[in-house]
């Protein structure tokens, strides 16, 4: 009946209404529809915005559902299963599945295409906001490749249009799965029913004409042998153009934070800048002690250098004048990507064939070549560096040079003093005490416009090969055996790179003398003599090697299935390491972060176990009861993990057909990824705040001791940007090979409602509990949570989390300088089982479809509604197990410790009309509000209103072999809140809010 309706639409739409269509295409303008199956009146699949059943209810025949190795007859599961289909990636003009996965309510954003800095050139998932390798990422029910030590999962090598469904399962599924399923699972389902030729692209554009993003994909499928084989093999691909962040108004000038939570200044930006800022301490003092005088000389004599603000110079070369905070900072925005692009290549192919009635072979071959960079605003050349004079005199004024020369009398005079007093030996090394006559120590920053923006490309090759053997032992036993190897391998080429001892030989004489006094005053052959070029490289390998049987025993119970069992052993292999350039690992770059390698393996060996008992069904009160239980052993090579056991369990019950009560408990583990082992000193530039640059500092009488106590000089605290110049403050982060597991408990109780006197609505409501108490962080949480615990928790100068803080000996700034004892001015902050995560609240998921007794193309239509939302009720990070004061709640929360907006309420919807070939529909996300979660300052924006975007689609099957789709996404224009130093970047959280505007998309597809 529907397809003769169809059929007879279709011969409307080829005599008037195609043609206007396609014209309406060919214009750019959006016209996006869903082409989806159309749904039974009554059904039982879960949390899917498309209410679009898969796999086997349709026919009667087993499937498996992610979070069982068992094969079973329906759809439901004691553990809430999130699905999402292929149709919801087409009606939001998806190509990259982070796009899609991202509006789900139960996930934050990870690395998405605006993270620039930081980047990396992948795409991530975090599920429950509990941090990305915290969730387990399958294709097909299997493992799938891994990207760099972190042991993460790049979703830019999944083929989005071969996608059949994402199922995503919260809570731990260790058991069935094994380890980083503490979070949940997501499961993407590649169509395996392909049979003829598919070929398609889509192309998107946003309203003010940039930003474009087009793909071109090609899919084969055949069967072959008489039936016994099928093959699919695919390419695709894709292009995504760059945004800088000067294109748009709102991340144009990064917006400044007002005194006391006052309205934006929009000038705000670095304080090294084009022309430069140069200056020297004012002051050298001696304590008195041992019968000596105090001593106080002035480094400075009354300059511009000796000053706190320093000199800059103007676009006369050579002629300075005191820096001006505000007018002389350099707008840094406008060079930085706020889209980043991206190209990338996928091949691939998969296939079975059968052997005979007992055996079937199975392969699945992916490659991809995935190109993303990132770009920086010119490289900031800071810290201290020796002047000789006579080098830099034909840069300089007269009188800048009297300046210079006055200075180093000073310092001559200031080491004649010590001599006298014997102490000359305790400032050896210091700019005073070191430095020849002639030689000047002067701090520098100094933005090196002349060589571009720093560009960071990385080009990503990865592979996997997979090989298997399934089939029967007996009709009611199967076995599954395979093998899996994957291979990624990045390349990492950073221009744009300065060298500190080529900057400082053309500074000290040593080499051609270089002019960095005023804007563009390098010439092009300085450029060259102090430019550096560096690569990097990644390798991580995963071999996976299984086998498993499944199957059913006996009857049990009153009416119900037979018993189902799974059994199996898996051996695991990882190895990864990060070969950085020479030049990067000794921190010889400027301009990008500083580390050293990391290399490492390691394997574990496991058993594992499922069983699913139907105890009874069709019987009085009980229309369905069930339970379920699963258990794994693993054997870990690490000596700090070893043997790990986990285990579930969990019930269904339908007292009638129209209601089911669930529950499930776990007990996960995550062991730590060669990152977390065996990193080497990585160097980071976190968004923090120095408590004791704060203006209440000065007057705070605890905190301003805690503060002298710690490294800053009486006169810095509590002057601000006179003590942190810029709002990232360097931090070190690295491994710790006596890391042990993670082990989490999880539970989930709901109920599933599928009223018979309502035919067509599904309703299910679940909530969630999952702690982690031995989580493994960066000791104290991070560079802001250890400032915090130092400076408002603790308050002692000897506790564990102040000894972690080092500053810059000259002025107490954390700055990453290297102090005349060989330590760095940062906060050091390695892996650590200290801390502890918990996240609990509520899925609500609501389906309807009704039939509609007219249409437009046809005699009947239909109207169809998804709803997926959810209530986080806590997300708390605790740095310090058993310090419930250091507590970090982050759900409703955003900010330098919580990061993205994780709003309490967070909601994604779509209601569509299809009628015939023709399928108009709308789709709603919602994130809630929000507040800072930094209690210790007030900023401009200290709370986020709920933020609303509303998608518009629409998709016409021409012909059964011709669709074409169009739509417009954040049809109303909304813009992102603006946000000042408690932002992620541009001005904003790019992976939360909408960046782009009002953005179009069409697309089309063929099938022969």
């Amino acid at each position: 009946m529907i397809q003769n309706q169809k059929l007879r639409a279709r011969a409307k739409l080829s005599g008037g209404v195609a043609p206007l269509v396609l014209a309406f295409a060919m214009i750019g303008a959006p016209a996006f529809a869903q082409t989806a199956p159309t749904p039974s009146d009554q059904t039982t699949q879960e949390n899917t915005l498309s209410s679009t059943p898969t796999g086997a209810e349709a026919d009667g025949g087993e499937i498996t559902v992610t979070g069982s190795r068992i094969a079973r007859r329906d759809l439901t599961s004691a553990a809430p299963l999130a699905v999402v289909s292929a149709e919801e990636f087409k009606l939001s003009g998806s190509i990259n599945v982070e796009q899609v996965l991202n509006t789900l309510p139960q996930v934050l954003p990870g690395t998405t295409s605006f993270s620039n800095n930081p980047g990396g050139g992948v795409a991530t998932l975090n599920l429950r906001g509990l941090g990305t390798n915290r969730n387990l990422v399958l294709v097909n029910g299997r493992r799938y490749m891994f990207y760099d030590t972190s042991q993460v999962v790049d979703l830019n090598t999944i083929p989005q249009f071969l996608i059949d469904s994402v199922d995503v399962v919260t809570g731990g599924a260790s058991a069935v799965y094994g380890s980083d399923a503490i979070a949940g699972v997501t499961n993407f389902r590649l169509r395996e029913d392909l049979v003829g030729l598919e070929a398609g692209g889509q192309y998107s554009i946003t309203e003010d004409g940039d930003g474009a993003r087009y793909n071109a994909h090609l899919a084969i499928g055949t069967k072959f042998a008489d039936g016994k084989g099928h093959l699919t093999a695919y390419g695709e691909y894709y292009n995504r153009k760059a945004i800088f962040q000067g294109a748009r108004g709102f991340s144009a000038r990064t917006a400044l934070d007002g005194a006391n939570g006052g309205p934006f200044t929009f000038n705000g930006g670095s304080a090294t800048t084009p022309a430069g800022r140069f200056a020297v301490p004012g002051t050298a003092a001696i304590a008195a002690g041992n019968g000596l005088g105090a001593l106080t000389l002035n480094r400075g004599a009354g300059t511009a250098f000796g000053t706190a603000s320093g000199a800059t110079f103007d676009t006369a070369a050579g002629s300075s004048r005191p820096f001006v905070s505000g007018p002389d900072t350099y707008n840094f925005a406008p060079a930085n990507y706020l889209q980043v692009p991206q190209e990338r290549y996928l091949l691939g192919a998969y296939g079975n064939y059968e052997i005979s009635s007992a055996a079937t072979a199975y392969v699945e071959l992916a490659f991809t070549n995935n190109r993303v960079a990132n770009e920086l605003a010119a490289t900031p050349v800071t810290g201290n560096f020796n002047v000789n004079i006579n080098a830099v005199s034909p840069f300089l004024s007269a009188n800048d040079i009297a300046s210079l020369r006055q200075i180093d009398a000073n310092e001559t005079a200031i080491n004649a003093a010590r001599a006298a007093r014997g102490l000359a030996p305790l400032f050896s090394g210091t700019a005073a005490g070191s430095n020849a006559a002639g030689v000047v120590q002067v701090g520098v920053n100094r933005r090196i416009l002349e060589t571009g923006g720093r560009n960071s490309l990385d080009e990503r090759n990865a592979f996997r090969t997979l090989f298997g053997l399934k089939g029967d032992i007996t009709p009611d036993l199967h076995y599954d055996a395979y093998y899996s190897y994957a291979r990624t391998r990045n390349a990492n080429v950073q221009a744009g790179n300065i060298s500190r001892a080529a900057f400082q030989r053309g500074l000290d004489g040593t080499d051609a003398a270089i002019d960095i006094f005023g804007p563009n005053s390098l010439s092009a052959d300085s450029v060259d003599q102090i430019s550096i070029l560096a690569q990097n490289n990644d390798i991580s390998v995963l071999q996976v090697t299984q086998a498993s049987v499944n199957g059913e025993l006996f009857g049990f119970g009153l009416g119900g299935d037979k018993i189902g069992f799974a059994a199996g052993g898996e051996y695991r292999k990882v190895a990864s390491r990060f070969i950085p350039d020479t030049a990067l690992s000794s921190g010889d770059v400027i301009g990008f972060n500083a580390g050293n390698p990391t290399q490492g393996e390691y394997n574990v060996k496991e058993v594992f176990g499922e069983l699913r008992i139907p105890i009874a069904a069709n019987q009085p009160f009980f229309s369905k009861l069930e339970l379920n239980a699963a258990g794994r052993y693993s054997d870990y090579s690490l000596s700090g993990v070893g043997g790990q056991t986990t285990y579930a369990g969990g019930i269904e019950w339908a007292p009638i057909r129209d209601i089911t009560f669930r529950g499930q408990y776990s007990r996960a583990v995550r062991a730590p990824n060669v990152s977390e082992l065996f990193g080497g000193l990585q160097q980071g530039f976190p968004q923090a705040s120095d408590p004791c640059a704060a203006a209440s500092a000065a007057s705070n009488a605890t905190l301003r001791a805690l503060c002298i106590a710690t490294g800053v000089p009486a006169a810095a605290v509590g002057t601000g940007v006179g003590l942190q110049p810029n709002t990232q403050l360097q931090s070190q982060s690295g491994g710790n090979p006596n890391l042990t597991a993670e082990k989490s408990t999880s539970y989930t109780y709901g109920a599933v409602l599928a009223p018979s006197f309502i035919p067509g609505l599904t309703i299910t409501a679940d909530y969630f509990h999952i702690k982690i108490g031995n989580a493994i962080a960066t000791a104290g949480g991070g560079a802001a949570n250890i400032l915090n615990l130092c400076y408002n928790q603790f308050q002692d100068a000897s506790n564990g989390f102040c000894q972690l803080i080092t500053r810059n000996a000259s002025n107490g700034q954390i700055d990453g300088s290297v102090n005349p004892n060989g330590t760095s001015a940062v906060i050091f902050a390695g892996a650590a089982n200290l801390s502890s995560l918990k996240t609990s609240g509520i899925d609500l998921n609501v389906n309807y479809s009704t039939r509609v007794g007219f249409g437009m193309l046809g005699e009947e239509s239909k109207l169809v509604f998804g709803f997926l939302g959810t209530w986080t009720e806590t997300n708390v990070f605790r740095p310090v197990n058993g310090l419930t004061d250091s507590d970090v709640e982050c759900a409703g929360f955003f900010g330098a410790n919580c990061g993205n907006p994780q709003a309490k309420y967070k909601w994604t919807s779509r209601a569509s009309f299809i009628d015939g070939p023709l399928t108009s529909t709308v789709r709603w996300r919602h994130v809630g509000a929000t507040r800072d979660d930094d209690d210790t300052s007030l900023y401009t924006v200290e709370r986020l209103k709920a933020y609303n975007l509303i998608d518009l689609a629409f998709s016409l099957d021409i012909t059964d072999q011709y669709n074409l789709s169009a739509g417009i996404n954040n049809l109303l224009n909304k813009k992102p809140p603006i946000i000042g130093a408690n932002a992620e970047q541009a001005n904003t959280y790019p992976g939360t809010y909408d960046v782009l505007g009002r953005d179009f998309f069409v697309s089309a597809n063929f099938r022969f």
